[in-house]
């Protein structure tokens, strides 16, 4: 059985802390934290066909929109988003977000993260390179939205 390391992965004003990883599960769930400052959008409209995504809100509030439908998600309640639902979410409110995502099955790493993150660091401040985005996304089963 693994453990988390701890480690906070900072993409872009998003901090991930990974619980579970696929393989200290078998490749059952990966189970993570993530922190969403007040009034930061940041997920791109994606979808993911290799597995279900559950978010549990902790704190704050974040609008996440499936297929088009805006859904606010608060502390204590969960969501349950379908493979190959296209989604994204943000934090329209004025207090910081933080959530647990439950990914099943656990195909989803760290190393997705640490990737994008990347990407975004290179742009030093300026846009980020969609094309290098979306590659990190499909090698992780991720599709980027149209």
């Amino acid at each position: 059985m693994a453990t988390s390391t701890g480690e906070e992965i900072r993409v872009g004003e998003m901090a991930i802390r990974f619980l579970v990883e696929g393989e200290g599960s078998a490749g059952s769930v990966a189970v993570f934290e993530f922190v969403v400052p007040a009034g930061a959008k940041v997920a791109a409209a994606h979808s993911h066909d290799g597995y279900e995504e559950t978010i549990y809100e902790l704190e704050g509030l974040l609008t996440w929109t499936i297929e088009g439908t805006p859904i606010e998600v608060g502390p204590g309640e969960a969501l349950c988003i379908p493979r190959g639902a296209v989604h994204q979410f943000d934090n329209r409110a004025g207090l910081d977000a933080k959530a647990l995502a439950i990914v099943t099955p656990g195909i989803l790493g760290p190393d997705y993260f640490r990737e994008v993150a990347a990407v975004l660091d290179a742009a030093a401040g300026g846009p980020p390179d969609l094309a290098a985005i979306g590659e990190v996304m499909r090698r992780h089963g991720l599709t980027p939205a149209p």
